[in-house]
């Protein structure tokens, strides 16, 4: 994984391990991989990841058990409401880039309808 110097490492590690639970690449009840294993496969401190399964379990995604390791939640509505909040960050993202482009909300619609209409045909 290539590391953007724009955000902590760990948040970088959170949003794909987040993105992988959304998208269904990670399965609801999943075990993650142990820290040492993750911190080798990324090539970080496995404090790092110590503090990415604290974060994510704090945001009651992943839980971990004794002895047993660290799983992604069953909870399928915590899941989906992660999903929308993750999209509602990339939809905000994209208006805000539309916007400094000069681009006005009814432009930016037509924009995507056009788009939409493309990729049905």
């Amino acid at each position: 994984m290539e590391f953007s110097s724009s955000l902590p490492i760990y948040i970088q590690i959170m949003n794909l391990i987040k993105t992988k639970v959304v998208s269904g690449e990670i399965d609801r009840g999943e075990k993650l991989p142990s820290v040492r294993e993750l911190s080798k496969e990324l090539r970080v401190n496995p404090n790092t990841i110590q503090r990415v399964y604290q974060e994510l379990e704090r945001e009651e995604l992943v839980k971990t058990q004794r002895g047993m390791g660290t799983f992604v939640t069953e909870d399928s509505l915590i899941i989906s409401h992660l999903k929308q909040s993750m999209a509602a960050t990339v939809i905000d993202r994209f208006f805000r880039e539309m916007e400094n482009l000069g681009f006005q909300p009814d432009e930016i619609k037509k924009m995507i309808s056009e788009r939409f209409m493309e990729g049905n045909e």
